[in-house]
């Protein structure tokens, strides 16, 4: 059974699902918090002004400190305004990518209830800590990488300034290794996004895509 069930879907388009989960922690007040704010804007106004993008694309939104945050129950554009994310406490990322991947599970579990095709989901992590001490890292990258190789779902994970490299490397697949955001070009990211998931929706089953550079908001070099 189905988190979602009862829920009657807005179309029987081809779905994409794209989970954001994003630090909320303490360490991203000021700027960072502003300008993920901001970009996260500039990223419901793109897809919204894609036809065929605003109606496959759902958006969820988990956000973490020293709570889990389901902010953005899975929905289109049309659904939802985007919410103003406040910052508090500490770094429960574990718990929160663990909290997505159940969302995902759930979620494609509705649309094979409901008759609606899909795209392999998305989860995109981002986050300039670490997880909390105590937080399960091992098993959580071994959850991710099973996942990633049995085409479950795609995953990404964006460094912002101050993120442990080591560690969100453990944590990302080595098929996507973490991409440190240069300075705080949230808005370059999520335009980055909204095309590659422009592409995505745009696309035919089976069919080899590829998606934009990543030269525009990531620094490259450590």
């Amino acid at each position: 059974m189905s988190y979602f069930q009862g829920e009657t879907p807005d179309n029987y388009e081809q779905k994409c699902l794209c989970t954001l989960v994003l630090d909320t922690s303490g360490s991203m007040a000021g700027s960072p918090i502003t300008e993920l704010n901001k970009g996260l804007n500039e990223f419901y106004k793109a897809v919204e002004e894609d036809l065929i993008a605003s109606s496959r694309l759902e958006i969820c939104i988990i956000g973490f400190g020293s709570q889990i945050k389901n902010i953005q129950q899975p929905s289109l554009i049309s659904g939802f305004k985007m919410p103003e994310l406040v910052v508090e406490g500490s770094t429960r990322l574990v718990d929160a990518v663990r909290e997505a991947i159940k969302k995902t599970e759930e979620r494609k579990q509705w649309y094979k209830e409901t008759g609606q095709p899909y795209y392999r989901p998305l989860i995109v992590l981002i986050t300039d800590g670490e997880p909390d001490a105590k937080q399960d890292i091992n098993g959580l990258s071994v959850e991710i990488r099973e996942a990633v190789n049995n085409k479950k779902f795609t995953f990404f994970g964006l460094g912002v300034q101050g993120y442990n490299h080591e560690k969100m490397e453990q944590i990302c697949p080595p098929s996507a290794p973490p991409l440190p955001l240069s300075g705080y070009k949230f808005s370059e990211f999520f335009k980055w996004l909204s095309n590659s998931i422009g592409i995505i929706t745009k696309s035919k089953e089976g069919e080899s895509i590829t998606l934009p550079p990543v030269s525009d908001w990531a620094q490259l070099k450590f």
